[in-house]
């Protein structure tokens, strides 16, 4: 499975970097494959090991924070390996068609 999500402590102050980094950090660290953009970090691999990484990762961000902001959004299917980079690959082929 891949899954796409953002996390945002609430009522920390203005910036939520030094939180976003807690979670990112805890994604990384977890060695499954993972992709981090301005919106969002995605980590793919088996269900019970991505939704632990995925609660590390809110915890990491919520320290300190009385209420945590969690968006997720999930792909799950089966038999696919390598997802984050192959997904991308066949968008750019149908570019390059263009």
């Amino acid at each position: 499975m891949i899954v796409a999500f953002s996390v945002s402590p609430m009522g920390t102050g203005e910036s939520v970097a030094p939180a976003v980094a807690r979670a990112v950090r805890v994604v990384r660290e977890s060695g499954l494959p993972n992709r981090t953009d301005a919106m969002f970090t995605s980590v793919e691999g088996e269900w019970d090991e991505v939704m632990d990484v995925v609660k590390r990762a809110v915890f990491a961000a919520g320290e300190g924070a009385p209420r945590v902001s969690l968006t997720l959004k999930a792909d799950i299917r089966e038999g696919v390996n390598d997802g984050l980079t192959s997904k991308v690959e066949a968008v750019e082929r149908e570019l390059e068609q263009e």
